[in-house]
């Protein structure tokens, strides 16, 4: 990919999902529920991920690897964002916008628009990730690629069992008020952002091409991944919410828990 493909792409990417969470930030403002933002933010990253992926752009890259590439993005946004959906149904509100709605005040409308802008600007490089790792120069299977997808798979797949676990442990009326300590919920406080930062290390690793250096932009996607979940909209305010709501409990947790990546050995 040139880099002039690479800027339209990102433009393209950047315009589309601006306005797909222009769409969220209308939907939230009609129906007071903000669980539907990270739905739709993941709808519509998956959707322009997929487009981009498929989208002819170089001429050197293959069919096969943009409709490998492209199902892999669908099956991670289609997984998650569907699971999303279906939590908003139930559950309602989102608790972590809705501190921050609460805290912003009069000026929230505002404020929640330039934040939603921000995770438009977020999913746009991530889309732009995807198209790299499509148009990846070749045609034969390099062993990147099968390391790659096989990862990719192992991440949907993990971060699937972890909300399941999560969605059993909450549906037992024995665990009102307790904090999921079960199956990867043992190793880490937050076991499906891991799995999410690891499906764009995924991405990254088949989009890197010794023939390309464009490509090594590739790997922003992990990065960025890794602080928004872990620094900013992720761990954060997920956190704040279980310490204000069941602060003993989640002291006792956190202290044999790590936060985001498992710890090697036993655990104490």
């Amino acid at each position: 990919m040139s880099l002039a493909e690479l800027i339209q792409t990102a433009a393209v990417a950047l315009v589309g999902l601006a306005l797909v969470m222009s769409a969220g930030w209308s939907i939230q403002r009609l129906t007071g529920n903000s669980g539907w933002v990270d739905a739709i933010w993941t709808l519509g990253v998956g959707a322009v991920g997929v487009a981009v992926a498929l989208a002819p752009v170089g001429g050197g890259e293959t069919v096969w690897r943009r409709a490998v590439v492209a199902a892999l993005a669908a099956a991670w946004s289609l997984r998650l964002g569907l699971n999303i959906v279906r939590r908003t149904l139930k559950a309602g509100d989102d608790p972590r916008y809705r501190k921050m709605i609460e805290d912003w005040g009069e000026r929230a409308p505002a404020r929640l628009f330039a934040f939603l802008q921000a995770q438009a600007a977020v999913g746009a490089w991530l889309a732009v990730a995807i198209a790299l790792a499509a148009h990846a120069s070749g045609g034969a299977l390099r062993l990147q690629d099968v390391v790659g997808m096989a990862l990719m798979t192992a991440a949907i797949v993990g971060e699937a069992l972890a909300d399941s676990e999560l969605a059993r442990f909450k549906a037992d009326p024995a665990n009102r008020g307790a904090i999921c300590d079960v199956g990867l919920w043992r190793l880490s406080r937050h076991p499906n952002y891991v799995c999410e930062f690891m499906v764009w290390v995924a991405v990254a690793v088949i989009a890197l091409d010794p023939s390309a250096p464009l490509s090594v932009l590739a790997l922003l996607a992990p990065a960025i991944m890794f602080w928004t979940l872990r620094y900013a909209s992720g761990v954060p305010p997920l956190e704040e919410h279980m310490q204000r709501t069941r602060p003993e409990r989640f002291a006792a947790y956190a202290a044999r828990t790590p936060v985001f990546f498992p710890r090697l050995g036993p655990r104490s």
